[in-house]
C-alpha cells in the first residue's frame, strides 16, 4: 500500500466517523508533504529515522508512512478498520444504490477542508456519477463565501478538472453550483449573470434564523420562486447534534413554503449531515404530501463526509419518499434540464 493511499483512506474514515478536525487534518496535512517528496527521500528518510523533520509529519504519520514503504499495512489503519462500520446506518440501502450523485457539498474555496480535486477523487472512489460544488455565496463571510469574482475562477477550474477526466476517458462529472443565501428579503446572494453560469443553485437560510414566522415565511417562499433556485437547504436552520450545540428550527409556514416549491419545482433538500437530519420527520411527510421532489445531499466540507447521504437515504426510505421525486437518483441530462428550468 502506497503511503498517500493509506493517509487518504485514514483521513476518509476519520472524517466519517466525525473525528475531530485536528485529527483529520494531521492525515491531510502529511498526504500534501508526501506527494511533494520524491519517493528516494521518503525511504532515505525513513531509514534514517528524520521523517518526522518533514513538515506536517508527525509520530503517528511518521509510523504510517514507515510501514507503507517496508511494504506493510499500518497499524493505525488496521485499527480504524477494525472499529469503523461497513454502513453508517441500517437501512436505506436501495435508495442509497439508486443514487447518481450528490448536490450539495463544499471545498476549501469556502468553508470545506479539502481540495476540489480530492473532493471529486473520493465522490468517484464511492460510486457517484456526478457531484455538485456548492461553495458558499459572498455574504457568509465567515465560511469564506465565494465573490463573484472567485467563483469565476473556480468555475474555470472546474472546466478544466472536467477536460482531465474526459481525457481519463472516466464518465464522472464535476458540476458548477453555490449555496447561495437567502437574504432577509429572500432575495439571492449572487446576481443573476453568476447564477446563470451555474448548472445548480441550493439556496439555503444561514442568517437571523429567529425572524418571526410571518417574515420567515415570506423570506423562504420569495427564494423558492426565483427563476434560479433549484433545491432548498436545510430549511429549517436546526441543529440537534455536534460540536456547534443545538439549535431550534426555525418558525416558518411549512405547509405554504412547500407547496411554492411543490408548484415551482424546486426540491426539498434532505440534509445528511447527522447534527442537521433536516428536515424533520414531520417536515418531510408534509413536503411529501405536498407533492415537492426531493435531493438527498451530503452537505460535505471534507470527503469523509460525502458518506453521510447514507443517514438522508435512510431517512428517505423510512419516510416513504418516492423514489421518481429524488433528484439525485435521476441521469445526468435530466437533472440538468430541470436545473435549467
Amino acid at each position: 500500500m502506497e503511503p498517500v493511499d493509506a493517509l487518504r483512506r485514514i483521513a476518509f474514515l476519520l472524517e466519517r466517523s466525525r473525528a475531530g478536525t485536528y485529527r483529520v487534518q494531521a492525515f491531510r496535512h502529511a498526504c500534501d508533504t508526501v506527494i511533494k517528496t520524491p519517493r528516494a527521500e521518503l525511504e532515505r528518510r525513513s531509514a534514517e529515522g528524520t521523517l518526522a523533520d518533514l513538515p506536517g509529519i508527525g509520530k503517528a504519520t511518521e509510523a504510517v508512512i514507515a510501514a507503507c514503504l517496508h511494504g506493510t499495512r499500518p497499524q493505525y489503519l488496521i485499527d480504524l478498520e477494525a472499529t469503523s462500520p461497513r454502513r453508517l446506518i441500517e437501512g436505506g440501502e436501495d435508495v442509497r444504490a439508486a443514487l447518481r450523485g450528490d448536490c450539495h457539498c463544499h471545498s476549501d474555496w469556502s468553508d470545506g477542508g479539502s481540495p476540489i480535486p480530492e473532493m471529486v477523487a473520493t465522490a468517484m472512489e464511492l460510486g457517484h456519477e456526478y457531484l455538485v460544488l456548492t461553495d458558499h455565496s459572498p455574504r457568509l463571510k465567515v465560511a469564506n463565501g465565494l465573490t463573484a469574482e472567485r467563483l469565476r475562477t473556480q468555475l474555470a477550474l472546474i472546466d478544466r478538472i472536467n477536460q482531465q477526466l474526459a481525457d481519463g476517458a472516466t464518465d464522472f462529472t464535476l458540476l458548477k453550483g453555490i449555496e447561495v443565501d437567502i437574504l432577509d428579503d429572500g432575495e439571492l446572494d449572487q446576481s443573476d449573470a453568476m447564477l446563470a453560469k451555474l448548472d445548480l443553485r441550493v439556496v439555503s437560510v444561514h442568517s437571523k434564523l429567529k425572524m418571526s414566522a410571518p417574515a420567515m415565511t415570506r423570506r423562504m417562499i420569495a427564494a423558492v420562486r426565483h427563476p434560479r433556485s433549484n433545491i432548498l437547504g436545510h430549511c429549517t436552520g436546526r441543529l440537534v447534534d455536534g460540536d456547534r450545540g443545538k439549535r431550534a428550527q426555525s418558525s416558518f409556514d411549512a405547509a405554504g413554503v412547500f407547496a411554492a416549491c411543490a408548484e415551482e419545482g424546486v426540491a426539498v433538500e434532505i440534509n445528511s449531515r447527522p447534527e442537521r437530519c433536516d428536515p424533520p420527520d414531520d417536515l418531510v411527510r408534509m413536503a411529501i404530501e405536498a407533492g415537492c421532489l426531493f435531493s438527498i445531499d451530503s452537505d460535505a466540507h471534507a470527503p469523509g463526509q460525502l458518506d453521510f447521504i447514507e443517514y438522508g437515504c435512510e431517512r428517505a426510505a423510512r419516510l416513504g419518499v418516492p423514489r421518481h421525486r429524488i433528484v439525485n437518483t435521476w441521469p445526468l441530462p435530466e437533472l440538468l434540464d430541470w436545473a435549467a428550468g
